[in-house]
């Protein structure tokens, strides 16, 4: 997605889903979905991987969505109770998710990467490589 282009929207949501995915869909519901005919490119083993266009990443178990990545920076902006995920200050991030854990009973993890997760909302944010974050979101 180019910066010119004004990046989709998608709310995290707490029933186990990110925008138009739900966690149990097929490849062909995910790509359905993103309104594409077929992923980017294909990764087999236990769990599969598609890439698709825009910074979206699907994984699966069993055949079925279990798992999305989004690129912070070409990615759809998620959105959690109406904060963004991506593109906000990293501390700010970090307190955010620490006070909405607090405040729903979630159980928060630290990565040694420094990143952050609600592990039962199924919310990563990953610090990349060069500095900026990614939003990882994945069933629970």
């Amino acid at each position: 997605m180019s910066a010119d282009v004004e990046r989709e929207r998608w709310e995290l949501r707490f029933e186990g889903g990110v925008g138009p995915l739900r966690f149990g869909m097929s490849p062909a519901e995910v790509a359905e979905a993103l309104l594409v005919a077929e992923p980017q490119a294909w990764v087999g083993g236990p769990y599969g991987q598609e890439d698709f266009p825009d910074g979206v990443k699907a994984f699966y178990d069993a055949g079925k969505l279990a798992c999305v990545a989004l690129d912070a920076v070409t990615g759809p902006q998620v959105f959690l109770a109406g904060f963004p995920l991506a593109g906000s200050d990293l501390a700010q991030s970090h307190q955010f998710l620490l006070d909405h854990a607090a405040e729903h009973g979630n159980w928060v993890l630290y990565t040694p990467d420094d990143s952050l997760a609600l592990t039962d909302l199924g919310i990563l944010l990953v610090r990349s490589r060069s500095g900026k974050r990614a939003s990882r979101v994945r069933s629970s």
